[in-house]
């Protein structure tokens, strides 16, 4: 009997998947087969990660899988990125569960790489350079003014 209700089960609720709330975070794929992760709003920033692209290139044979529930105007960097350098991709959407990343590059094996994440930092420090620079120019011509006014 315990065959049959396995078999009555599957019917109601479907196959049974290995790990399933693992597959709900990583948009589908497993933690073991993970090349690199970025969260929502990394992806959501204007432009895309040198990271990320140095990474598909080194990984050609893996599939990009980009969060379904995000708005398309924040994916599709991503989309040309991955049809330019030749990587599969896809979007996974999961209407009961919103996973907080919005990128997971994959294989369709177990690779085992340890850290998976990249860090907000490096775009961050661009950023301060880039209002450091901003702020040199407005102290520079609110000094030149005051001179020219005096």
């Amino acid at each position: 009997m315990d065959r049959l209700d396995e078999y009555i089960q599957q019917g109601i609720h479907g196959p049974r998947e290995i790990n399933p709330d693992e597959r709900r975070k990583f948009l589908g794929t497993l933690r073991e087969r993970v090349v690199v992760v970025l969260t929502k709003s990394q992806v959501r920033e204007p432009g895309t990660y040198k990271e990320v692209e140095d990474l598909m290139q080194k990984n050609r044979q893996a599939t990009l899988f980009l969060n379904g529930n995000m708005n398309y105007s924040y994916l599709s960097d991503y989309i040309k990125l991955a049809n330019k350098v030749g990587n599969k991709f896809s979007l996974s959407t999961n209407k009961e569960h919103d996973s907080d990343l919005g990128l997971v590059l994959a294989y369709d094996h177990a690779i085992n790489i340890e850290d998976i994440y990249i860090s907000k930092q490096e775009k961050t420090e661009q950023k301060k350079k880039e209002e450091h620079n901003e702020n040199s120019v407005i102290r520079f011509l609110k000094n030149y003014f005051r001179k020219v006014i005096k």
